[in-house]
């Protein structure tokens, strides 16, 4: 009954190219490209969105004293961490 409630999910109209780099990132990882993926979609949906986060934010009323450039270093910081994590 398990599998019976799972969904599936199609990507039209990839690029070849990306298809190439998806599929030997997964080989790399000893995973099949389906698996990959899945993981990937997992990751993507674990933890707060920016929206709740935000909305977190403004509903306790509390703030926070960055510059611009302490939040785009932050914002850096963060790609270079997905970066790293998904090549």
């Amino acid at each position: 009954m398990y599998f019976a409630c799972m969904v599936a999910i199609q990507i039209r109209d990839v690029p070849d190219d990306v298809r190439d780099k998806l599929a030997a990132q997964a080989k790399a990882k000893g995973q099949s490209l389906q698996a990959y993926l899945l993981e990937m979609v997992t990751a993507a949906t674990r933890g707060p969105s920016n929206q709740e986060l935000y909305e977190r934010l403004w509903a306790s009323g509390g703030g926070v004293d960055l510059s611009t450039e302490d939040v785009l270093e932050a914002i850096d910081a963060g790609r270079r961490e997905a970066d790293a994590k998904w090549s």
